[in-house]
């Protein structure tokens, strides 16, 4: 199997860790960057082979990966015109970009798959939400899928519109979890607590949660209920975060979120109709 990555960025870095480690005889690997470090520091970590023009570099390629940022679609998606194959397996983690668009600059006929991950990927322990184009085979999603769970779980999802909720919830997720684990931290500190020992103990109190919490997806609730005592410690902290409005809150970010995703996507597209030399 021959996988493009075009953009070596930090996402990009972490599938191709997932899928070279440990190596395998049937994979071959290239990447497309502008950036001469870049490529050099994939080559040296990866031993993958690094190309400056993506025409080349997509060359008899099973899956192109397109790792770029937003704002540079237009531009990639420019040079790719009329060289991706049918057949050719194209994969987008680039947000707010939507399969329609993808098609419309590349090919009505093209097999596509739009990915969402998050940051947590880069530890391996992301997760990444799915959704195929009209033209994709059973084979083809599975390849997808193989390739995506190469840095985490992966969920798929039959209505791309859904796109926008994934990203907020898990694209964007992993920055509330780091808000309340500096509140929780700084707290700590106010309380007398030595910095270090109030960074640890945030810190590791939040991974020790998710942990519980991803290995039962369903009973967040009732975790919390089992940890509230009556009287106790908890009860008195979940007491202020409730007079306080905090499940609201949360709501309302999450709802910020959704409706900013699906403006970037509108701004997306509409860019990519234009000449991205204008």
């Amino acid at each position: 199997m021959l996988i493009t990555f075009i953009g070596g960025g930090n996402m990009a870095s972490a599938l191709i860790s997932g899928l070279a480690n440990p190596p395998r005889s049937d994979l071959a690997i290239r990447v497309v960057d502008p950036d001469e470090r870049a490529r050099a520091r994939l080559q040296a970590t990866f031993d993958v082979s690094a190309f400056t023009d993506p025409v080349a570099a997509i060359r008899g390629a099973d899956v192109v990966l397109l790792a770029v940022k937003p704002q540079s679609m237009p531009l990639v998606l420019r040079d790719l015109a009329g060289h991706v194959r049918p057949g050719q397996l194209l994969l987008s983690i680039a947000a707010g970009i939507t399969i329609a668009s993808l098609e419309k600059q590349l090919g009505q006929d093209l097999a596509v798959v739009r990915c969402m991950p998050n940051t947590p990927a880069l530890i391996g322990h992301g997760i990444t939400g799915m959704t195929a184009g009209r033209n994709c085979s059973a084979p083809q999603r599975n390849l997808a899928e193989e390739i995506m769970a190469a840095a985490g779980e992966v969920v798929w999802l039959e209505d791309e519109a859904l796109m926008d909720a994934v990203t907020a919830v898990s694209g964007t997720g992993p920055a509330y979890f780091f808000l309340l684990t500096e509140v929780l931290a700084r707290t700590a500190r106010d309380l007398g607590l030595p910095p270090a020992t109030a960074d640890r103990l945030a810190a590791v109190t939040c991974f020790g949660a998710g942990a519980m919490v991803a290995t039962s997806p369903a009973e967040a609730e009732e975790l919390r209920r089992r940890g509230t005592s009556p009287g106790g410690t908890t009860e008195a902290a979940m007491a202020v975060l409730e007079s306080g409005g905090f499940r609201e809150l949360m709501s309302r970010a999450v709802t910020a979120a959704a409706a900013r995703s699906r403006e970037l996507s509108r701004h997306t597209s509409e860019a990519g109709d234009d000449d991205p030399s204008e």
